[in-house]
């Protein structure tokens, strides 16, 4: 199979999708990637809380929003360790 019979294969099962069938995708996506990051935080910094490692994913998701990084820091200042 080529490149461009995978993609056409994977274009089409997208495009059958239902809209409930593509949000949970991207649910699914968006979980995945929270995960991998909460694994790479824990594996650079380890162990701690979760509602810290819930902040700390937050910060590397969305850190190029200044706005955003200076809420989720005042944020993280007052979760415990």
């Amino acid at each position: 199979m080529s490149d461009t019979e995978i993609e056409d294969a994977y274009c089409a099962r997208i495009d059958a999708m239902t809209p409930v069938e593509r949000v949970a995708r991207a649910q699914s996506i968006y979980n995945w990637t929270r995960e991998t990051i909460g694994r790479q935080i824990v594996e650079d910094r380890g162990p701690m809380k979760p509602e810290r490692l819930k902040w700390e994913i937050a910060l590397r998701l969305y850190g190029s929003e200044p706005i955003i990084v200076e809420w989720i820091e005042g944020i993280l200042a007052r979760v415990p360790d």
